[in-house]
């Protein structure tokens, strides 16, 4: 095949989506605007469709030598009282897991296969892209230099993809009179701690709501010093009204913005204040989305995963759909079709799907059942939570989440 695709981004969307043009024989290039991959970021938690399709490349065996595979949920009152516990991944009953991993290791393991598999000429570094232009016959992409703004020659190809993250210029481009992101009103706030393992030591904890202070942990490397200690990423979202809006992942905080909110956190399975304070680093990101684009593409040019569809960071969803959409995308180019008609159909496939997980992120997601509990209680410790949300309830909201993000049991085995 002679046809070749500009991907124009190298986080993971772009990273996934190269790999999967390789595997089917399409010629590509990566361009990313850092001038080199830096380990950056936290944790995240790959769900069982996303691994799917990462073990599909290949990739599986380094995935879970790097990470730690999740077991199960666990959702808390702010009193520390559990309300449910959801089986997750194989002891859930899939044929695959569900990984917790930091974003630096999985990137590591996406760029190694690239290079190894197409080569070290496959990812050009340094390379901003600046704006798109096409004519009949190709697509063009205006490039300064991510380091000093200079001027770059221009790269052209049969189509591009932007895979530019929730700050796309090609989106930006498209719909300059898009309104600016939705802020929900609540800042996440993440890190990293050093600590022995808690419960099952694969178990991913939810506790309280946005209101006083919400908190997710969970272990993403095993075993960090030869003694056992894992690496425990942790999450807090909370309310914050008049936050600024910078989409940036690698803007630090301190961790007295928040920790005061969870100074009484200190139960028999965890010490989650002195967690907190252990960390090295702290980093802050507005809990941000947009709403769905009445179109992503624009004759030889798409987009892909966050550029197209940015979503809270909640439900585990973001990273798993720019990986579902690079497998999607490559499977349809592999045919020596038109390519802009093959675009067109790719986000005919997508566009309603991950639009559906927007806004189910906003109210369905796993966590939301704690404020259900926190409204049918008051806040006050409950003597028997069947008495508060019966099982079937709460199995239901689980449930309807997964089918909702696209790994319910029956939709992976149907895949």
């Amino acid at each position: 095949m002679s046809k070749k695709v500009i991907i124009l981004g190298g986080g993971i969307g772009g990273l996934t989506f190269a790999l999967e043009l390789e595997k089917r024989g399409i010629p590509f290039t990566v361009y990313e605007a850092a001038p080199e991959y830096r380990p950056l970021g936290v944790g995240l938690n790959l769900l069982p469709h996303a691994v799917k399709s990462l073990a599909a490349l290949g990739l599986l065996d380094d995935l879970m030598s790097r990470g730690v595979e999740t077991r199960e949920y666990q959702f808390y009152t702010r009193n520390g009282q559990l309300v449910h516990t959801d089986p997750r991944g194989r002891a859930a009953g899939y044929d695959i897991p569900q990984c917790s991993i930091h974003r630096g290791d999985l990137h590591q393991v996406l760029i190694d296969a690239v290079i190894d598999r197409a080569g070290p000429d496959a990812i050009v570094m340094n390379h901003k892209g600046l704006s798109v232009a096409q004519t009949k016959d190709e697509a063009i992409v205006h490039f300064v230099d991510g380091t000093t703004d200079e001027a770059l020659p221009d790269v052209k190809g049969d189509v591009v993809v932007a895979c530019d993250g929730v700050n796309s210029i090609v989106r930006k481009q498209f719909h300059p009179e898009e309104a600016v992101p939705r802020y929900e009103g609540t800042m996440n706030y993440r890190g990293t701690t050093k600590w022995k393992p808690f419960l099952t030591g694969a178990t991913m904890i939810y506790m309280g709501t946005t209101e006083t202070g919400k908190l997710i942990l969970y272990p993403i490397r095993e075993n960090i010093d030869g003694e056992g200690t894992q690496l425990i990423n942790w999450v807090i979202e909370i309310q914050r009204p008049n936050a600024h809006l910078l989409r940036d992942w690698n803007k630090t905080s301190d961790i007295n913005d928040f920790i005061e909110d969870f100074g009484m956190c200190n139960f028999d399975f965890l010490n989650i204040p002195e967690l907190m304070r252990q960390a090295e680093h702290v980093f802050e990101y507005p809990m941000c989305d947009q709403e769905t684009l009445p179109w992503w593409t624009k004759g030889r040019i798409t987009l892909l995963g966050d550029a197209a569809h940015p979503m809270m960071p909640r439900g585990s969803n973001g990273a798993a759909q720019a990986i579902i959409d690079g497998e999607v995308l490559a499977e349809l180019l592999k045919n020596d079709a038109d390519w802009s008609q093959v675009l067109i159909e790719y986000e005919n496939t997508r566009r309603e799907t991950v639009g559906n997980i927007v806004h189910a992120n906003r109210g369905i997601a796993p966590d939301a059942i704690l404020r259900v509990v926190e409204e049918r209680t008051g806040g006050k410790r409950f003597d028997d939570i069947n008495e508060v949300i019966p099982q079937a309830e709460r199995d239901e909201w689980q449930a309807r989440y997964k089918k909702t993000a696209g790994f319910a049991p029956d939709q992976l085995r149907n895949t």
